[in-house]
């Protein structure tokens, strides 16, 4: 049975005449309520709910826009829907602006789209909204309830499309759209940053014509219809026209057709900008052969030395952002710009070498951006991510600039379910507020965004999560700790003492124990957590049967190994495992996060010891990858330098290691020994 509420406080109950339109600060409660109401009453998902409330919101501004009137409930009708739970004239009249809707969005709307409210819920919701305007209302206003009510939403399950506005606006901020230039979003989810590039456009050219510059100057992609129609909608509202925005994937469709559906970017060849945000982490992967034939990098690529060259074997499957990646290059125009968000493992791993090549190839890079892991927790994903800024290389290109590396240290909001904002604070612990009297987020994308656009006016910047590097200095790697200016000063310090590679003066075991082939035996098997990381210990082990240990159960110990850690959130960290196997563990078996360093080339001990120091805990971190749990490569870990002091001072070090190492032992003995009588 429908429950048939009366509004809640605030809300008109009377309609002198549907003309009379308010303007509203309010607009995120009522749509909360709105949203509440239909999915208590109405039986429906919260999806289901705000596919249907999007449809309202269309009716209610496209009946503004054109100054119909139609989009109203009276008192007569109020009264006989609690009479009669009918209302032929309501219904006639919605459906009516309904059909009109479809004709003017068919890239939004299907022609059998229709209105599957009840006739109580559509009527409690039509006299929620009938007296305000949204086309009136407050451009602040709006938009901010508009984020919020989406990111809301999102906790329902719409993770997918929401991008954090912070981030949204450093990248418009670092590409500075001018009003000529075309911006595309091919994966625009609610329009996150094309609103951006409109509010940055009225901020820096104020005289620029803005509805024109909706009109023929803003073009977006996304998948899902339901999601689109979010994007059309909120830029319906800022600027009362519609926009190119388009149900479609960009990733079936061809460039050329893309291209050629906007005149002005097929006249130039391209967009003048891309910017994106495209799906990845839980996704999967495009099996799909047709599409996969379609991109170079739905291809396998090849290793020659330094170079890669793509072959005419289809993937079997490829991660969705690293198509995106090429799409987004085939939309630009020559030196057409582009910012794209991916994950840190497309900087990092040695796998998708490939792609940062062929990156290079199409492209001038010109700014990385590293995000903390902090920055997408509370829309839906932990993914470690970073921003790449790209200029499409010119025919006639011929000198490269130096490549802007930044790392963002303060987000303006905490990694909580919520977001909560921050803020900069005096001695006191006092919020600082701006000239307009409100407090001021403690962020820095407001200072990398100033150094970026310093640098590429020539001047030299002096930030402590900045740097530049010369374009011909970046090798297979894109990652801001492999380049940071410490590291590489660590890097040749060690260097120019003579260092030697870890893998010249010990055995590193990759091969998994033979006792793994018996499915019956027993065993002692021990994990990463199961180290003391702040005294080389091994503190416990777990007995399995071999048949019942993990997938990742890999190495055999002897005494006297030294395990150290490949994987995990601590790796070269203060945190990171490294221990030595004692007369105990010989037989154990080692979960593969470890690798097993046996028959050192100079003295135990100290290697021991030198595992523990900054010298080689920043070269780890700054080699590890991975977007989600950090990793060492084989091949790096190998590389990494091991300064060898004089003989002298290592066998002090040495002496010193070993009795810490007896007093460990020592101290064990005593505890076992102690005995307690009861008397």
């Amino acid at each position: 049975m429908m429950l048939f509420d009366a509004l809640p406080n605030g809300f008109s109950d009377g309609l002198s005449s549907p003309r009379e339109l308010q303007k509203s600060d309010t607009l995120l409660r009522r749509f909360e309520e709105i949203h509440n109401h239909l999915y208590a009453n109405d039986g429906l998902s919260p999806e289901q709910a705000l596919e249907e409330m999007t449809k309202l919101l269309f009716l209610k501004i496209d009946d503004e826009r054109r100054k119909a009137h139609q989009f109203y409930c009276d008192d007569d009708e109020w009264s006989r829907i609690a009479s009669t739970n009918t209302a032929p004239a309501l219904t006639e009249r919605l459906t009516t602006l309904f059909d009109a809707v479809k004709q003017h969005f068919p890239d939004v709307f299907d022609s059998n789209d229709r209105l599957k409210l009840s006739v109580n819920a559509l009527a409690w919701a039509v006299r929620a909204l009938q007296h305000i305007s949204l086309t009136d209302s407050a451009n602040d206003a709006k938009g901010l309830a508009f984020q919020k009510f989406l990111a809301n939403r999102d906790k329902a399950g719409r993770g997918q499309f929401f991008t954090p506005q912070p981030v949204i606006d450093f990248c418009i901020r670092m590409i500075r759209p001018e009003a000529h230039e075309i911006v595309i979003d091919p994966a625009c989810g609610s329009g996150g940053f094309l609103l951006s590039a409109l509010g940055f456009l009225r901020k820096n050219a104020p005289s620029t014509d803005t509805v024109r510059y909706v009109a023929d100057n803003l073009v977006g992609y996304d998948i899902s219809a339901g999601i689109a129609r979010l994007a059309q909608m909120q830029l319906l509202l800022e600027t009362d026209t519609s926009v190119h925005l388009h149900c479609q994937n960009t990733l079936e469709c061809s460039a050329e057709s893309i291209i050629a559906a906007h005149p002005i970017a097929q006249e130039r060849g391209g967009f003048d900008i891309v910017v994106a945000n495209p799906p990845f982490g839980t996704m999967g992967k495009i099996t799909n052969r047709r599409i996969l034939a379609t991109f170079e990098l739905g291809h396998k690529w090849t290793a020659h030395g330094n170079a890669f060259h793509r072959t005419s074997e289809i993937l079997s499957g490829q991660v969705t952002e690293v198509l995106f990646v090429e799409r987004c290059l085939s939309l630009l125009c020559e030196g057409g710009r582009m910012a794209i968000v991916l994950p840190n493992g497309h900087f990092e791993n040695s796998s998708l070498a490939y792609v940062r090549e062929f990156i290079k190839q199409k492209a001038q890079i010109l700014a990385i951006v590293h995000l903390p892991q902090d920055t997408f927790i509370p829309f839906g994903t932990g993914v470690k991510t970073s921003l790449l800024f790209l200029e499409k290389s010119r025919n006639d290109a011929t000198s490269r600039r130096d490549i802007f590396f930044g790392t963002i240290t303060q987000i303006g909001y905490m990694g909580n379910k919520n977001a909560t904002p921050t803020y900069k604070k005096d001695a006191h612990g006092k919020p600082l507020q701006s000239e307009d009297g409100e407090p001021i987020l403690e962020e820095d994308y407001t200072a990398l965004a100033e150094a970026y656009h310093a640098v590429q006016r020539g001047e030299n910047i002096d930030l402590n999560n900045a740097y530049t590097l010369a374009s011909e200095q970046l090798n297979g790697r894109f990652d801001y700790d492999f380049y940071a200016p410490h590291n590489r000063a660590l890097i040749t310090h060690l260097q120019s003492k003579n260092a030697v590679r870890l893998g010249d003066i010990v055995d590193i075991i990759r091969e998994k124990s033979p006792l793994l082939q018996n499915a019956q035996a027993q065993v002692e098997y021990l994990e990463l957590s199961d180290i003391n990381t702040n005294f080389f210990e091994i503190i416990a082990t777990t007995p399995y049967t071999v048949h019942e240990l993990p997938s990742r159960a890999s190495y055999e110990l002897r005494e006297g190994d030294i395990l150290t850690a490949v994987a995990g959130n601590s790796l070269g960290t203060s945190n990171h495992a490294t221990a030595l196997a004692m007369s105990e563990h010989a037989g154990c078996i080692c979960t593969n996060g470890f690798r097993v360093l046996r028959n050192p080339r100079i003295d135990r001990n100290y290697l021991l010891w030198y595992l523990k120091t900054e010298f080689f805990l920043k070269q780890v971190f700054m080699l590890r990858t991975g977007a989600a749990i950090p990793s060492l490569s084989d091949v790096d870990l190998a590389n990494i330098l091991v300064y060898l002091p004089p003989e002298k001072e290592m066998k002090s070090v040495a002496s010193s290691v070993q009795k810490a190492l007896r007093l460990r032992e020592a101290a064990r003995e005593e505890l076992r020994a102690i005995r307690l009588v009861l008397v």
